[in-house]
């Protein structure tokens, strides 16, 4: 089955609203192993909404439209394309009362019917976060198609919870992913590692480069969910044979998820000391449900006198090393386990730029260290060789923090061999 998404709305064209409906839609396309050949966006244009739609219908097999189902004047996607696939519109009386029951009394204007017209013996995609329902139906030329509100709130949960499912049934296989997720390891020596299992037809091996780190992805097509799942583990197997201790995740998206969860089962306590990263490192911890079993405090100690007066960082070593320095960073470390009582403290000190750099201390050396009041890791970032943002910097700092964290609990090296 091959797809094709078309966003409608003039404001995605101005860039006023950036398109996040399209990734959302195509992530959930590759996961049911649907081919996306093309996207477009199209603006409030009745005749040029028209032509996308009437070639998107002769070269797809399925058609997604996200965007224009409100109730104004310049909501034209039901209109439009339902008239280009042959389809006339009818009044959907459960739609129209769910409208209804949404302002629950409020007042409620003529124009908000428009949205509960719907094309004659479509699947009604039930709207659980706001008023226009989707619908899914299949044109006069096999097309099937299928039309998405414009707010992600709206599209995302009607994608995942009713298009998906409409989705699945139209298949006559089901498609298995686990997402395998590596610290340490760029896409680069990843792929190298694992260039033999790159061409395999069923399962799937494909990388992709994320922040700082990356991900492999194993995908395989079966008949049931169970076979599809079988089909995917002797490779999941040779990855972790030839990765180890680098992944640090299968299915689960982020670091701190894992290290909130692994602190838990481990019953450890964490504390961090943040210079250069700016309390990034406790904002991602706390994030995550539950961090308030693991997660003691965080301090954010910019200035030279907060790391003496918070974290017992000696004036001596500062005065010897600087503050960008992994005298200084283990001191951050020891001092905010001591000070926090905590099972681990964190320090990070460094220069993320843009400004700030020396030519022994160029921009993106960052220092940090992790402690558990007995020893101390220090690790070394050092820039590599091309210009990266202040956010790259604190970003990828803040997970090198992570990772060291979920070696340490999980017994692992904590700073990895070369």
């Amino acid at each position: 089955m091959n797809a094709e998404i078309i966003s409608v709305g003039t404001e995605l064209l101005l860039g006023q609203v950036v398109n996040t409906d399209a990734a959302i839609v195509a992530q959930e396309l590759s996961a049911l192993g649907i081919s996306l050949l093309h996207t477009s966006v199209v603006g409030d244009n009745p005749q040029r909404l028209k032509d996308a739609v009437e070639t998107a219908l002769a070269r797809s097999d399925l058609l997604i439209m996200t965007g224009g189902l409100g109730p104004t004047t310049d909501d034209l996607t039901k209109e439009t394309t339902a008239a280009a696939a042959g389809k006339k519109l009818v009044l959907h009386p459960e739609s129209l009362d769910r409208i209804k029951n949404y302002f629950n009394g409020a007042l409620m204007t003529p124009n908000q019917e428009k949205q509960a017209w719907l094309p004659e013996g479509c699947t009604v995609l039930q709207n659980d976060n706001g008023t226009a329902p989707g619908c899914a139906f299949t044109a006069e030329n096999g097309c099937v198609v299928i039309m998405l509100p414009g707010p992600p709130s709206e599209l995302a949960p009607m994608l995942k919870n009713r298009a998906v499912p409409f989705l699945r049934q139209l298949q006559d296989s089901v498609i298995v992913s686990h997402n395998i997720h590596i610290y340490g390891l760029g896409e680069a020596p990843v792929a190298q590692i694992m260039d033999d299992c790159m061409d395999g037809e069923n399962p799937t091996l494909a990388p992709y480069a994320k922040e700082g780190e990356c991900m492999l992805r194993v995908t395989a097509k079966a008949q049931t969910p169970e076979a599809a799942d079988r089909l995917c583990q002797p490779l999941m197997e040779e990855i972790f044979r030839r990765l180890g201790a680098y992944i640090y995740s299968v299915d689960v998206e982020t670091l701190e998820e894992v290290v909130v969860a692994e602190l838990a089962a481990h019953g450890k306590t964490l504390a961090v000391a943040e210079s250069c990263t700016g309390g990034l490192l406790a904002k991602r911890i706390t994030d995550v449900p539950g961090a308030s079993q693991v997660f003691q405090m965080g301090c954010v100690t910019y200035a030279n006198a907060a790391k003496e007066a918070l974290l017992f960082v000696p004036h001596e070593t500062l005065e010897a090393h600087g503050a960008v320095s992994e005298e200084t960073a283990r001191a951050m470390a020891e001092g905010i386990v001591r000070r926090a009582g905590s099972d681990i403290g964190v320090g990070i000190t460094g220069i993320a730029g843009p400004d700030g750099g020396t030519a022994e201390k160029p921009v993106g050396t960052i220092y940090i260290a992790l402690s558990d009041g007995r020893q101390t890791w220090v690790a070394k970032r050092a820039p590599i060789g091309r210009t990266k943002s202040r956010d790259w910097h604190r970003h990828c700092a803040a997970s090198q923090a992570l990772d060291m964290v979920r070696r340490y609990v999980l017994g692992l090296d904590v700073l990895p061999k070369p």
